[in-house]
């Protein structure tokens, strides 16, 4: 499954874009528009996007896990060495201080996360809080086309801004599309 990001001017056209692909056999649960204005897309009934979606939770928790488990691991490595509490201390409770460690930098990292933006949503956050609403529509294999063209029939002022192909996947990097008269930006 894949995401398409559209850029939609306002916030009539993002309804009769939602519209349209509800015709076209896309439910909510495939449909998300990422907005500042929470209160619009509520009056106009439209999905909006959820915590996963807008939130880095996942991937700054899969970070701290993996630094939790390296920190962890280092340091039931250094507890073998010394021995403190002598040399008969069961494997498990190593393996339950090595899961603890892991627990808690997954813990500390999907607090990080709840306080940070998407780093997928990152490229767009300009546009957004200018008042653009980005919509995300999962496609399935063999819809993106279909998609793809009906917006370019039915929708031309709403811009196909990025594909991602791993949605799911929350260190896939999405690469926003360039306009044709864009040149690219300097560092």
């Amino acid at each position: 499954m894949k995401c398409m990001y559209y850029l939609s001017p306002s916030l009539d056209e993002t309804h009769r874009i939602s519209d349209d692909l509800h015709e076209a056999g896309v439910n909510d649960w495939f449909l998300h528009v990422v907005s500042k204005d929470e209160a619009g897309l509520k009056k106009e009934q439209l999905h909006s996007s959820n915590y996963l979606e807008t939130l880095d939770l996942l991937r700054d928790g899969f970070i701290g896990a993996n630094v939790g488990f390296i920190f962890g691991a280092v340091g039931v490595f250094a507890l073998m060495l010394m021995e403190p509490f002598g040399p008969n201390v069961p494997a498990y409770v190593y393996a339950i201080l090595v899961a603890l460690a892991t627990c808690f930098g997954a813990w500390e990292g999907g607090l990080y996360g709840v306080a940070t933006e998407n780093q997928k949503l990152k490229r767009f956050h300009d546009d957004i809080e200018s008042g653009l609403y980005l919509i995300l529509i999962y496609a399935r294999k063999g819809e993106g086309e279909n998609i793809k063209s009906m917006m370019g029939r039915k929708h031309p002022q709403a811009r196909h801004v990025a594909t991602d192909r791993h949605f799911f996947n929350p260190f896939a990097v999405v690469r926003r599309k360039r306009r044709r008269n864009q040149t690219p930006a300097t560092s």
